[in-house]
């Protein structure tokens, strides 16, 4: 009761509810806790008891892992949600990073000798510039990325170019060291700054161990890691004319990551889940889907070309006799609708309620095109064409697609089934029907409509 009494109280916590006034940041102070809050607060409560149980602390009178789970209305909040950057809002962006110059990294800065300069070269803030803007990778592989790390290859096909640039990305929290392709204005700008970049000492790599040549290293130290997010990025958004704010939150370097991959996948010929999990760098494919978002325009365009409608919706050319209409033949029992089946035409006029409609098996409405009777009526000139979409069940569209072998099927499962004029399939077959007046037949159908 205790247990059930805290996963309540944890789902009508606020922030700041247990916490001193300077630990609340945001002005989120008295707002609802996040899903991933409450499941965290959750399942450290879990472990705890956990912990205290196996190590004979205190008795086992409870299951915490029962007693304490995430409700299910919680967890059904919590998903992936790539915070994707909008296309026009990073289409500025694109074009902030290919035009940086000195003088925007330099804005705010305090003048010295009445010039204002940026501490870092602008060689090396164009290249990492690029490699936030086109590469895709998190901020510790980009601050990790050490010199030499771009190589050059002929291209395969003229549509990529005279040379495909790859990069090296190093050991990460999910990979291994692994090399991936990359725009050449990336491996470009890199290299630019590798020809201006002084001397520096070998620095340690903090996964690794390593002492290595850093990339983004000056003076030697490595580039700042809240440089990226707090002065690099502001300073493009400023020159794109962009908030560093949207729906989503502010405009991180990580925010990249999902905003590439999701173009990557609603592209016209879009990665597939393991390309994108291998240029990402992911060790399983559950982490990708994570980053990519398909646009309603990608989802609009695949379920139209799944064909859905058409697959489940059937267009039969229907021929109407005018002739026989004005005759007044409908009156007589004579026919005067005839579906046009492919192999031969149907004159029952519940032709779209018949279960027979794609397996006619000798029935007497039925009207194969090889008669006189069907070409007689195939050459008359008096006929109104219309079309009528009628919905198959799947194994009338296996007949209707895979031919000879369904159709057989679906004879044999409809055999015992009457057909529009009485008999079944196998009275038929065997020449022994019983027969049946179609007036009672059309009466039964009217019926039933």
């Amino acid at each position: 009761e205790l247990a059930a009494e805290y996963v309540a109280a944890v789902d009508r916590m606020t922030v700041g509810e247990f916490a001193t006034w300077h630990y609340v940041h945001g002005g989120r102070q008295g707002q609802p806790l996040s899903a991933r809050a409450k499941a965290s607060r959750l399942f450290s409560a879990r472990k705890f008891f956990l912990d205290c149980q196996e190590w004979q602390w205190i008795p086992i009178r409870f299951d915490p892992v029962r007693s304490l789970q995430t409700p299910r209305a919680i967890r059904a909040q919590i998903g992936p949600d790539p915070r994707v950057i909008a296309d026009d809002v990073w289409a500025k962006l694109l074009w902030a990073g290919l035009n940086l110059s000195e003088e925007d990294l330099s804005r705010g800065l305090w003048a010295t000798d009445g010039q204002r300069q940026s501490f870092y070269p602008i060689e090396m803030m164009r290249a990492v510039t690029l490699v936030w803007l086109f590469a895709g990778l998190r901020l510790d592989e980009i601050l990790r990325l050490r010199v030499g790390c771009v190589r050059w290859q002929a291209a395969d096909t003229p549509t990529n170019g005279n040379r495909v640039c790859l990069l090296h990305v190093p050991v990460n929290k999910t990979s291994t060291a692994f090399t991936k392709p990359v725009s050449p204005l990336v491996g470009e700008a890199i290299q630019a700054w590798e020809g201006c970049r002084p001397a520096q000492p070998a620095l340690l790599d903090r996964k690794t161990g390593e002492c290595v040549q850093i990339l983004f290293a000056f003076r030697g130290r490595p580039l700042g890691r809240g440089y990226l997010n707090h002065a690099l990025i502001p300073a493009l958004c400023a020159k794109a004319g962009v908030p560093i704010h949207d729906a989503r939150g502010a405009i991180t370097s990580h925010r990249a990551r999902a905003t590439i991959a999701s173009q990557l996948a609603n592209a016209h010929e879009p990665m597939s889940l393991l390309e994108l999990q291998q240029w990402l760098g992911h060790s399983s494919a559950q982490s990708t889907r994570a980053y990519v978002r398909l646009t309603p325009t990608t989802l609009t365009k695949a379920y139209t070309d799944a064909g859905y409608l058409d697959r489940n919706l059937r267009t039969i050319q229907v021929l109407l006799d005018r002739d026989a209409l004005l005759a007044g033949a409908p009156a007589n029992g004579q026919p005067y609708l005839f579906y046009d089946l492919g192999h031969g035409y149907c004159t029952y006029d519940f032709f779209d309620k018949c279960p027979h409609r794609m397996a006619c098996a000798k029935c007497s409405f039925y009207r194969p095109k090889g008669s006189s009777q069907a070409q007689l009526l195939e050459a008359k000139a008096n006929l109104q064409h219309l079309l009528q979409a009628i919905p198959l069940t799947e194994e009338e569209r296996a007949a209707v697609e895979d031919g000879l072998v369904a159709v057989e099927k679906l004879n044999a499962k409809l055999a015992d089934v009457p057909t529009p004029a009485g008999p079944t399939p196998r009275e038929l077959l065997t020449g022994n029907p019983t027969i049946v007046p179609v007036e009672s037949i059309t009466t039964k159908t009217l019926g039933k409509d």
